[in-house]
């Protein structure tokens, strides 16, 4: 009984290291060498609908798409208008984009996954609580088990950067790569960047997102004493 404790107690003290060298730790936790002018590096977009969505796709069309392929939108199920336009920011590069030949049309350098919406306009707390679950488990199948065989056993994650702006959905998906972090399973760089509509406080999903997420920046000076010394700022950007 007494070694029983013993090892429950070491693996207790280990995993709290682990969760704090992992989730906790207040330092930047991405210090990936910058990449060559020819390495490409897979992206992925949460597009969080209506405005969220906007400022996404802003930032995905100043990349060079060239380089950042492929491609992977992340939309909430029910949203096929930012699905949409997802499709058409892809068809509107392809025309003049060097990342597509003659023998390649768009579709085969983006790929759209539907998630669960965490939670719907005006949906009670306790309801709320039980998508936002359903929500979370969606998440982890993306980040950790789908592309399992094609890219975790060759140490890749399943995206090389993951850029995210919100709404509240950003929250179960950052959560499942935390917890992918955890266990040890390759994980995309993350990037929060606050919506441009937040000039003197910050969203309740950047509120949570600031302490996970490898950079967060925001788009006005006003923001960056908010974050606890997460926030970058580098001006509007969209």
């Amino acid at each position: 009984m007494a070694n029983a404790h013993l090892l429950f107690g070491v693996a207790l003290c280990l995993f709290l290291a682990r969760f704090y060298l992992v989730v906790l730790r207040p330092l930047p936790r991405s210090k990936h060498p910058p990449r060559g002018e020819r390495e490409t590096c897979s992206l992925g977009v949460f597009l969080g609908s209506g405005g969220h969505t906007g400022e996404a796709l802003t930032l995905a069309s100043a990349l060079d798409f060239s380089r950042y392929y492929p491609r992977t939108y992340i939309v909430s199920d029910g949203d096929a208008l930012s699905a949409q336009k997802a499709v058409a920011l892809e068809y509107r590069k392809a025309q003049g984009d060097t990342c597509f030949d003659d023998e390649a049309d768009a579709q085969s350098k983006f790929t759209l996954l539907r998630i669960s919406r965490a939670r719907r306009v005006h949906q009670p707390l306790l309801s709320a609580t039980l998508t936002a679950f359903k929500s979370f488990f969606a998440c982890v199948y993306v980040v950790a088990i789908s592309p399992f065989s094609e890219k975790i056993i060759l140490g890749k994650p399943f995206v090389d950067l993951l850029i995210m702006n919100g709404p509240g959905t950003c929250v179960p998906l950052c959560a499942a790569v935390m917890l992918s972090r955890l266990v040890g399973l390759p994980t995309p760089t993350m990037v929060y960047v606050e919506s441009y509509a937040r000039v003197r406080t910050l969203s309740l999903s950047g509120k949570i997102l600031r302490y996970f997420v490898d950079r967060f920046i925001v788009q006005w000076h006003e923001q960056v004493s908010l974050t606890g010394g997460r926030g970058e700022y580098y001006g509007c950007l969209v």
